[in-house]
């Protein structure tokens, strides 16, 4: 009986020990290095303890915390974007339209593109001299010369942010259809029969029924957009200046282009510790909403 009672620890063991090898060891040993001073471009000086020396710089440090701002803000902008046009497309592919099979196919194309060659893509298209964009604005009237759209501030967060809505809001939409699909036919049978409008049948009905696949994409695009790197290395390379610099690339580049392993570590940590708290309140204070 005793034997028994340990059988289900055998059968996750082999699981937990290779979660543990992947995912658990590297951010304690990523945790271990931050509590060190390590900076490739002076060997001779080793690898020094210095405790937490490296976190109380990353809070004195404004770059670090204009990254984390950064990050921030891209994350809540292109999440809310995502999820009202992945909700409009999500509706249009769950109705009985005559081309929906093609309209389904056409929408999973951006998803599908790599981001970089996406990012790519997106920056010709936004090039001041030649780009396409510039071609149209000019072409409508709407601009008289040719925009610097990834050379100014304001125009480079928005060239960013409409490429990532753009490529990653067929995988909200996908996600809102599968919720949408669950919802049996009857309820808006009887809804109609009510008399209910489609902005109410929506909102106490459709609403309602998808919370926890609603959850599910949320937290998947929050932790994505959190830790946004490529885009914005292809596009603007955190620039103008550190305009659009997210935090996952000041990491990059204080480990790679610095070799300050140290520190970039504890940023490497900062990023892993902003990625729980946001999980854990989407679990709590969303997640007991679904139950």
């Amino acid at each position: 009986m005793k034997s028994r009672s340990y059988l289900p620890y055998y059968f996750i063991a082999p699981a937990a020990i290779i979660i543990f090898g992947i995912a658990l060891y590297p951010i304690l040993h990523t945790f271990f290095i931050s509590l060190h001073q390590i900076n490739l471009k002076f060997p001779d000086l080793g690898m020094s303890f210095v405790w937490f020396e490296n976190y109380t710089r990353l809070f004195r440090d404004g770059r670090a915390m204009g990254a984390l701002f950064n990050t921030l803000f891209f994350t809540v902008s292109t999440v809310a974007l995502e999820l009202v046009f992945g909700m409009i497309i999500a509706l249009l592919m769950d109705r009985a339209l005559r081309f929906r099979g093609i309209l389904r196919a056409t929408v999973l194309i951006p998803w599908a593109m790599p981001t970089v060659v996406a990012a790519m893509l997106w920056r010709w298209m936004y090039n001041d001299q030649s780009g396409i964009i510039n071609a149209m604005l000019v072409g409508i009237g709407a601009t008289s010369e040719y925009l610097q759209f990834l050379a100014e501030p304001a125009l480079a967060w928005t060239a960013v942010i409409v490429t990532e809505v753009w490529k990653t809001t067929p995988f909200m939409a996908l996600l809102l259809l599968a919720g949408l699909q669950v919802i049996p036919r009857e309820v808006y049978e009887a809804s109609e029969i009510d008399g209910a409008s489609r902005v109410r049948t929506f909102f106490t009905i459709t609403l309602p029924l998808i919370k926890p696949v609603l959850l599910v994409a949320l937290l998947f695009r929050t932790l994505d957009a959190f830790r946004v790197f490529d885009v914005i290395f292809v596009m603007t390379g955190g620039g103008p200046g550190n305009t659009t610099e997210s935090l996952s690339l000041y990491t990059y580049k204080t480990m790679f282009g610095a070799l300050d392993f140290g520190y970039g570590s504890a940023l490497s940590v900062l990023t892993f510790i902003c990625v729980v708290i946001i999980s854990v309140l989407y679990i709590k204070f969303i997640g007991t909403k679904t139950q």
